[in-house]
């Protein structure tokens, strides 16, 4: 709540005569003060710079706002939110607790890289840039996320022998597409790991997540890659809660 260009954004929007909502995990930070509503996040306190639970709790509460939003508009609503959300609560902590072979996928494929790719689609694109951020962050990695879709449009020209490629699927209509462009990254000499959900797995994928409702998988998909680059850190001999060159707020434009 203390970011500098999003109160540089929120101004702007008070001045043009809207309404502003600030989400937050700090209760009287400067975002909060300002803005007309605050709701708050509940995470608890966020110690280390590279924020993880205060970010799925954001996911969790954006759900929350938009099936609330879509039914007092009268939308037809495929599923129960809040049973549902229970759920991945449930499947959140099922991953947890298998957080050591999440380790093991470090080890096998970012403990010694220079460089990593994560790739997806839909939703699954979004988890990637996470995923891909949190390897930056906090092992050094270079480290980029991409859209399956934009692979062919260059990126594809950075994959050599042995580039690790970190693949989510989670997603039912995207499952094929996806797929391929694994094989094309294969092709290339790609070491593709592919972490998929029940419903569109494959036996020989890296780790099958139980499934949740596929609008809310970003709340179980991202576990997989954050705990993939904390251990890739721990591996790499780097400070986790003290990332280099980063601080916990932005506070300049």
């Amino acid at each position: 709540g203390e970011t500098a260009d999003s109160r540089a954004v929120l101004v702007e929007v008070k001045k043009r005569g809207y309404k502003a909502l600030t989400m937050t995990n700090v209760p009287g930070s400067t975002l909060s003060r300002e803005a007309n509503e605050t709701m708050l996040l509940h995470a608890g306190p966020e110690i280390a710079v590279a924020s993880t639970k205060a970010y799925t709790a954001q996911i969790a509460v954006l759900a929350i706002l938009a099936y609330d939003i879509a039914r007092a508009n009268g939308k037809a609503l495929p599923f129960e939110l809040m049973p549902e959300l229970a759920r991945v609560a449930t499947i959140m902590d099922s991953v947890m607790s298998q957080k050591e072979l999440f380790e093991e996928l470090a080890e096998r494929y970012l403990k010694t890289t220079p460089n990593t790719f994560f790739i997806g689609r839909g939703l699954d694109a979004s988890v990637c840039l996470e995923g891909a951020l949190k390897v930056k962050e906090i092992s050094y990695i270079q480290a980029e996320g991409y859209p399956g879709g934009e692979l062919k449009h260059g990126s594809i020209a950075l994959i050599e022998d042995g580039t690790p490629v970190i693949a989510l699927i989670s997603q039912p209509k995207t499952n094929l597409n996806i797929r391929g462009n694994v094989k094309e990254v294969v092709a290339r000499g790609a070491n593709a790991c592919i972490l998929s959900m029940q419903g569109v797995e494959h036996e020989d994928d890296a780790f099958t997540l139980p499934h949740v409702e596929p609008l809310l998988a970003p709340l179980v998909t991202v576990l997989p890659v954050q705990l993939m680059a904390y251990y890739a850190a721990l591996g790499r001999g780097c400070d986790v809660d003290k990332p280099r060159n980063l601080a916990k707020s932005v506070t300049v434009e």
